[in-house]
């Protein structure tokens, strides 16, 4: 059973996707919330798998939340609801460690499916996806302050195939276009993935991809 904790500012928003999740056999609503303040406070009691976050809410809006959230380094993972309108929050709501967005007038199975997803640990957006995001947000990307290439130690914990993994996932490759482009098997590249992930400290492939692009091993438009 995946425990949900609903946020949003809309009673009848709520209402809706109460209704959804009650409804199916492997979700279950723990609690909802009409705030960012009351979503932290809620999910330090409750402890759900997964927090359905809206980003903009009166006082502390979503994207506060989720960095608090991520910040106490409790199970729970974040899954944003958006209108998905590429505007600033977006970005700075995969920096704070959401695990992906959802349209708010999503179907009811895709919420369901991305639901899922992110119980297990999967990013929701999907890697395509995920590089349009990241190409339209590309000026805020790659670059340290003197304007050169960003580093970061953890880049030497990686093999030279690890690396090669870190491009591939900041290209937004699927496991099976890596294993075909890098001649592996699917399985095999799934343990390096988790291998990568875990080196690097990312949450899920949206934050490794943003690891690869601030660190300019990846740019937008250059899928290779």
């Amino acid at each position: 059973m995946i425990t949900v904790l609903i946020v949003d500012d809309q009673p009848l928003q709520r209402f809706g996707f109460r209704m959804l999740l009650d409804s199916n056999a492997d979700t279950e609503v723990v609690g909802e919330a009409s705030n960012g303040a009351d979503a932290v406070r809620r999910t330090t009691e409750l402890h759900p798998d997964v927090v359905l976050m809206d980003v903009r809410m009166p006082g502390m809006d979503g994207i506060e939340a989720t960095r608090r959230i991520v910040a106490s380094s409790g199970r729970s993972r974040i899954l944003m609801l958006t209108t998905f309108d590429l505007d600033e929050y977006v970005h700075a709501a995969l920096r704070a460690g959401a695990s992906g967005f959802l349209l708010k007038d999503a179907y009811p199975e895709e919420l369901l499916a991305g639901i899922r997803a992110v119980a297990a640990g999967d990013a929701v957006i999907a890697p395509a996806l995920t590089r349009r995001l990241l190409d339209a947000f590309a000026h805020h990307l790659g670059n340290g302050p003197d304007g050169q290439p960003a580093t970061d130690p953890r880049l030497d914990t990686l093999t030279e195939r690890e690396r090669e993994i870190l491009v591939a996932i900041g290209y937004g490759w699927t496991n099976g276009e890596i294993a075909k482009r890098l001649v592996l098997s699917e399985s095999t590249v799934k343990t390096h993935v988790g291998r990568v992930l875990a080196k690097i400290g990312a949450r899920d492939r949206v934050q490794a991809v943003i690891f690869a692009y601030d660190l300019g091993l990846t740019r937008p438009h250059t899928l290779g």
